[in-house]
């Protein structure tokens, strides 16, 4: 099996920054790379307090600067181009990525893997973008990365079995558990999440509750830790939009997206990051 020394993750937002967190928390190297310094900036400060919560809590042995020293930051996706191992965690709009697979497959050496965090889009498709099919795969983090322990492995068509494992055994030196998905629209977490989330928009669209009931009914009768509204405007309402498209299209109107959670697209009304969603914040 190939050994992994020199990884790179582009797109430095939410996912991104906590998915170089967590490679550089495991000893690894990092080079995180996106279109603006701004961006990197926001990511680096965002992964600064992350590591010093978890120093104070205990939760990690090295200083949070030795950690932080790990994370490099690049605006070239160039810089990525020696890497063994790339993880794309962009936006997720399907020919945005497919762009981002065929750059990073120009730009990479023939023996690099490349990864995609995707949370709906199909990993086969993403593959056949490349000339490397069998080294694409999917490896689909939860939000945070830094706390969350599941990873979900996506073998496309073409994957072969070196990329299988050899992405386990990386996702397990990064602390994780790993599950098996078929790549199919939204894998297993989000092919049953995503449609709760979009029962609940309903609900409060046909007038059944308030956001703070449906929330407190699902967390009190369902032991779940989030409210799926509330949980909605942490993911990003733009993205849980963005996947119930994908499973409009594949699956047809027993996946159609609420015509609210639209309504607070278009509004911008994006959830926690834009300070407003089903929920206001300051």
């Amino acid at each position: 099996m190939a050994t992994i020394k020199t990884l790179g993750v582009i797109g430095s937002g939410q996912m991104g920054s906590g998915i170089a967190q967590v490679l550089a928390q495991s000893g690894l190297s990092v080079t995180l790379v996106d279109l603006k310094e701004e961006f990197l900036q926001r990511a680096l400060k965002g992964i600064d307090q992350s590591l010093r919560r978890l120093s104070e809590k205990g939760k990690i042995q090295e200083p949070p600067e030795t950690i932080r020293s790990r994370v490099r930051t690049s605006t070239k996706v160039s810089d990525l181009a020696s890497c063994d191992f790339v993880i794309e965690a962009i936006t997720e709009n399907e020919p945005v990525k497919f762009k981002t697979f065929e750059e990073l497959d120009r730009l990479c050496k023939p023996e690099t893997f490349l990864a995609s965090n995707t949370s709906s889009i199909s990993i086969t498709r993403l593959a056949g973008k490349t000339k490397r099919p069998e080294r694409v795969i999917g490896m689909h983090f939860m939000n945070p990365v830094p706390m969350m322990e599941l990873v979900e492995i996506i073998r496309g068509l073409q994957t072969s079995d070196e990329t299988y494992a050899l992405t386990k055994d990386l996702a397990e030196k990064m602390g994780k558990k790993t599950v098996l998905s078929r790549d199919s629209a939204g894998f297993i977490v989000n092919r049953i999440l995503v449609p709760m989330i979009n029962e609940a928009i309903y609900a409060l669209y046909q007038g059944i509750g308030t956001p703070e009931d449906i929330d407190a009914a699902m967390k009190l009768g369902t032991h779940q830790p989030m409210g799926p509204l509330a949980l909605a405007d942490f993911v990003g309402l733009d993205t849980v939009l963005s996947i119930l498209e994908v499973f409009h299209e594949s699956f047809g109107d027993k996946f159609k997206p609420c015509p609210l959670l639209k309504q607070y697209v278009d509004a911008g009304w994006l959830g926690k990051k834009a300070g407003r969603g089903f929920y206001t914040y300051s």
